[in-house]
């Protein structure tokens, strides 16, 4: 057991995307190869509370791992000579659990957006995904669209309110680009708080909602053709998987788009893994995919999320830095497709780490 390395896989978190979160960090959790590495899991609950688990996984993937028999308080040591997990036991001298690397498996704020990066390159512990810098910019679409624009990648047009008392620079960008008119946080994942509007009547209702999630919000113009992701993975020697294909069920999901539902139900949608596009366009978007990643400065693994136009234009839409993670998520159905299981994968990802 020498070599077993101690992954500390933090799941939950203080974010809307909690749920997610659970169902990725099982899936990884129960992929991981145990003659290479170990984990060390740590949860932490939805008002923010930092917990190293001990009870069976299941508990994970039900959400009953919250609890007075599996949990104790903990806390990643900031120290950058003492890589360790702080277990704090009531009135008892506190134990301490050596760390390898930390795998954030966090979606939304509060975990895929630089915050629990921040820790683990504080404490100089190597980590499992984007880092801190990479994760915070792809997290803010407004800022993330500038830096691909200036990549040479064509971006939505778009504008930021910073309240929602904007109300007539709002209406006069929605009246210039036309609608439809997507209405968003600037900083959520998961269509959190997102509406696809088709009249004014409906604009100010959609911005109350995203300022809900955020507190800046961006109105983007409806790119017409249909959303493909390219799952992306390394550090300077990239691999791809296959081009995927969001295909919206008759006149699309209930809010004319892909909504938190359909991506976590498919009630109306399907997703195609390869796309159904040319060869030569499907390369072309992995390599577009690269140029994103490059741009934003990710490493280890994300997937870029583009729209491909009805003339064949590629369109950025976003990176999700930890995508969702279990066996029948994108990310590593893309992976699946190329020729890489879910246990390679998470090896693979795992791995990056270290090199």
């Amino acid at each position: 057991m020498k070599n077993v390395k101690n992954i500390a896989v933090i799941f939950g978190g203080a974010s809307s995307e909690y749920e997610v979160s659970l169902q990725s960090a099982y899936a990884v959790i129960c992929s991981m190869d145990r003659e290479k590495y170990n984990p060390v899991m740590v949860g932490i609950s939805r008002e923010g509370r930092w917990f190293y688990f001990t009870g069976e996984t299941d508990r994970i993937k039900n959400d009953t791992w919250c609890n007075e028999t599996d949990c104790v308080p903990a806390v990643l040591s900031p120290d950058r000579t003492y890589h360790h997990l702080i277990i704090c036991r009531a009135e008892s001298i506190p134990e301490s659990i050596s760390v390898d690397a930390v795998f954030p498996v966090l979606h939304g704020r509060n975990g895929e957006d630089g915050t629990v990066q921040g820790i683990a390159e504080l404490a100089g512990i190597p980590l499992v995904g984007c880092g801190t810098l990479s994760s915070a910019l792809c997290m803010d679409k407004d800022r993330a669209h500038r830096l691909v624009e200036i990549s040479g990648v064509r971006v939505p047009r778009a504008m930021v309110l910073m309240d929602n008392t904007a109300v007539n620079k709002a209406c006069d960008f929605a009246k210039n680009i036309g609608f439809p008119v997507f209405v968003k946080p600037v900083k959520a994942g998961s269509s959190f708080g997102v509406t696809k509007i088709v009249d004014m009547e409906h604009l100010m209702p959609a911005i109350d909602l995203a300022f809900r999630y955020d507190n800046r919000v961006i109105l983007e113009e409806a790119i017409d053709g249909f959303e493909v992701g390219c799952a992306v993975c390394g550090r300077d020697n990239l691999i791809v998987g296959e081009i995927d294909e969001i295909e919206l069920g008759g006149a699309g999901s209930a809010d004319g788009f892909f909504d938190y539902t359909e991506k976590y139900t498919l009630k109306s949608s399907a997703i195609h893994v390869p796309a159904r596009i040319p060869t030569e366009k499907a390369q072309e978007i992995q390599e577009t995919a690269k140029r994103i990643y490059r741009a934003l400065d990710c490493a280890c693994f994300a997937r870029v999320d583009m729209f491909l136009t009805p003339e064949g234009e590629i369109v950025f839409n976003e990176v999700n830095t930890i995508p969702g993670f279990t066996e029948h998520s994108r990310y590593p159905g893309m992976m699946r497709a190329a020729g890489y299981g879910f246990a390679e994968v998470v090896d693979r990802v795992i791995g990056q780490a270290f090199v």
